[in-house]
């Protein structure tokens, strides 16, 4: 039980930061790549999906790291 306690505590903290991210990145990273970088492509879904495929995949990728090989 105790280590399913540590595992939702951990999904809970991912999902806390990812929200940060998030957050981040749809306040201050898309206008500013819409506005300097994209300023004639206006595709601010295209990067949502690039900040949102980026973060499930750090987050998949940080859950097998912690979670190591199952025991047999």
């Amino acid at each position: 039980m105790n280590e399913r306690l540590k595992m939702i505590a951990t999904f809970g903290c991912l999902g806390f930061l990812a929200g940060i991210v998030a957050n981040f990145t749809g306040k201050y990273i898309i206008p500013w790549l819409s506005t300097v970088i994209l300023p004639t492509i206006g595709i601010d879904w295209i990067l949502s999906g690039v900040a949102g495929a980026l973060i499930t995949v750090g987050l998949v990728t940080a859950w097998a790291y912690w979670s190591g090989p199952g025991e047999q």
